[in-house]
């Protein structure tokens, strides 16, 4: 007998034996989802094989009509779950079941909470189902084969939750799954075909597939379930119940979604879409290649789960389902290379998801709080991404702002321009790798004496946001770190005279500062934004800005060199002494001290730390012995 014909025990991973701890102590609330977790499973093995079938027919080993089986047995205490799906090899086993979402399961500790109720939720977040079989069973045996492989492939995969299960290779003349529970003490409520059945038609009446039972009195299996397409039935026929249960089915999400779109398109292209935004972020949000799209069916068969073709990236989040009536039933060939209609279909489910987005930012704005939280940042890629939705996509989008100095933004930019000070024309942000960077920002200082309110952008892809958002409703959006500040009519003449005075007042003061800064700045002028700060940096308008530079360079990107602007502030105390300063070599570490204070004000990094400290230990002394 060979290693691979031998059977084995296997440990769990370390994280999986914490998970299965979690699943029997915390979900006893709701211990009947066990068995919508086995069934959608179930439905997804049995649409892989006919995806894969599409282009194999022989995969179906004689049997294409699939369907699902519950059976239980009072006497063995046993409620089996069998499919004649795709099936898993040896090595699908012990990476489907052995492991837990492969990438997430460092993320999945560090998210849970040690609050019960919260955790059970994270369960279905990183797509972990299958382990819910263990609330109400204390042994489960899996004997599964892979369409393709012939009847000795068959694996046996047998544990009773604990450290370790054992793997099998067994004899299996079918292809597909068969899942096994062993019931706990106290579970026989579950051995009744009326539990069973009202628990199926409760969570799974939507799916496609037939799920079959003997019940008492009868002599042949009988579907207990509507086995007919949710998305295919008139909107007034479905309960918001059978939305929410069909979402977590399709999302395999614990948790019911904030919104939903069901919608038929009829005309040159025949297509029907249900399609939901969830309540939080998968786990994979940010993966490169995820693991869950919209499920893409041709007039009822499924055929292929995509992302990218069926939804643009920015909408990833998006799950559902999308059926059409036209596209060939070989599309998953021709959908990787190009495909007109998919594309028209792509353009219309985006609209349909904005629109959906749109009429909960209006009639439920708590709601759109939680979706903004939880999926802002993917949303602001659409500015750039979709150039069409550009000006929908900036509707949607809500900020942090000095109106509020909170982390969580709540303003949208037609709030923004609704608040704007009368003679103001242009929306002025400002960008940092932090909020509170962007927050505590000596450039606000001008706008907070004013009044006018500054938009506080710190996540990373508000750089890419406000590149490809030049303006909104006519009003350009300006940095109020770029350029020579010009705030047009919120300037009084008084103030513009001072300023020229200033510039005539300071100029060699100004010249002896660029001198000594010569090496570090292409320039130096007084500042017309700074209130309370001695310095600041700025770029010239057209230039690359001081933040994108740095996120530009940690991601190892070649950035031309550039110099920034020192803008000074004559009224402060220490440009005062600084211009009282007659040794020439003091004035020189003295105003490299300025340049290094405004530079790590805008989140930079000096050059010679240890020589900044020296030189400010020079100058606290010397102010120390006046």
């Amino acid at each position: 007998m060979t290693t691979e014909t031998q059977k084995e025990t296997l440990g769990f991973q370390a994280e999986v034996k914490q998970l299965l701890r979690l699943m029997i102590h915390s979900l006893y609330s709701n211990k009947e989802i066990f068995l919508r977790e086995l069934i959608s499973n179930a439905s997804d093995a049995c649409d892989k094989l006919r995806f894969e079938a599409l282009s194999d027919g022989a995969l179906y080993e004689g049997e294409s009509e699939l369907k699902i089986r519950v059976a239980y047995d009072k006497d063995a205490r046993t409620i089996t779950l069998s499919d004649n799906g795709i099936g898993m090899s040896r090595n699908e086993v012990i990476e489907n079941i052995g492991t837990i979402a492969r990438s997430g399961t460092r993320e999945f500790l560090d998210r849970l909470t040690g609050d019960q109720a919260k955790d059970a939720h994270l369960i279905g977040q990183f797509g972990v189902g299958f382990y819910s079989s263990f609330i109400v069973a204390d042994k489960v045996t899996v004997v599964t084969r892979r369409a393709g492989l012939t009847a000795e492939h068959g694996v046996q995969w047998e544990s009773s939750g604990e450290g370790d299960y054992t793997l099998e290779t067994v004899s299996k003349e079918t292809h597909g799954t068969e899942v096994t529970l062993h019931l706990r003490e106290g579970e026989d409520d579950f051995l009744s075909d009326w539990r069973l059945q009202s628990i199926i038609r409760k969570y799974s009446d939507h799916i496609t597939l037939p799920i079959l039972m003997r019940l008492e009195g009868k002599e042949e299996d009988t579907a207990v379930n509507q086995a007919n397409a949710l998305w295919a039935r008139p909107k007034a026929d479905i309960s918001d119940e059978q939305y929410t249960e069909f979402y977590k089915h399709v999302a395999h999400d614990f948790e019911p979604p904030l919104a939903h779109v069901h919608s038929k398109v009829e005309g040159k292209q025949e297509y029907t879409m249900l399609l939901y935004a969830p309540a939080h972020a998968p786990f994979d949000l940010w993966d490169r290649q995820p693991r869950h799209g919209i499920k893409l069916y041709v007039r009822r068969v499924f055929i292929m789960e995509d992302l990218d073709k069926l939804m643009p990236h920015y909408l990833r989040f998006v799950r559902g389902v999308i059926d059409s009536n036209d596209l060939p039933l070989n599309v998953s060939r021709e959908i990787l290379q190009h495909s007109k209609d998919i594309d028209a279909i792509r353009a219309g489910a985006s609209k349909k998801v904005l629109g959906m987005l749109e009429d909960l930012a209006e009639n439920d704005k708590e709601k759109y709080a939680t979706f903004w939280r939880e999926f802002g940042r993917v949303l602001k890629e659409g500015v750039g991404e979709d150039h069409a939705n550009k000006e929908r996509i900036a509707k949607l989008l809500r900020f942090a702002t000095t109106h509020a100095d909170t982390e969580t933004g709540d303003v949208s930019l037609a709030d923004y321009v609704a608040r704007m000070k009368e003679g103001q024309s242009k929306l002025y942000y400002v960008t940092a790798d932090s909020f509170a960077a962007a927050k505590n920002s000596p450039h606000l200082e001008i706008f907070r004496k004013k009044g006018v309110e500054v938009i506080l952008l710190h996540d990373r892809v508000d750089e890419w946001l406000v590149s490809n958002l030049p303006e909104f409703e006519g009003h350009a959006l300006q940095s109020v770190a770029k350029g020579d500040l010009d705030l047009g009519q919120l300037d009084d003449a008084e103030e513009k005279q001072a300023r020229e005075q200033e510039q005539s007042t300071y100029k060699d003061f100004v010249e002896k500062i660029q001198a000594a800064l010569s090496e570090q700045v292409k320039a130096v002028r007084i500042s017309h934004r700074l209130t309370d700060s001695p310095a600041c940096l700025v770029v010239d308008e057209q230039e690359m800005g001081m933040n994108l530079e740095r996120m530009l360079k940690a991601a190892g990107q070649n950035v031309p060199q550039s110099k920034p602007i020192l803008e000074v502030n004559p009224q402060h105390p220490l440009l005062a002494l600084l211009q009282n300063e007659a040794d020439a070599a003091r004035f020189g570490d003295f105003s490299q001290i300025l340049f290094n204070q405004a530079l790590l004000a805008e989140g930079g990094q000096l050059e010679d730390p240890a020589g900044f400290v020296k030189k400010l230990n020079s100058l606290m002394l010397a102010l120390a012995s006046r």
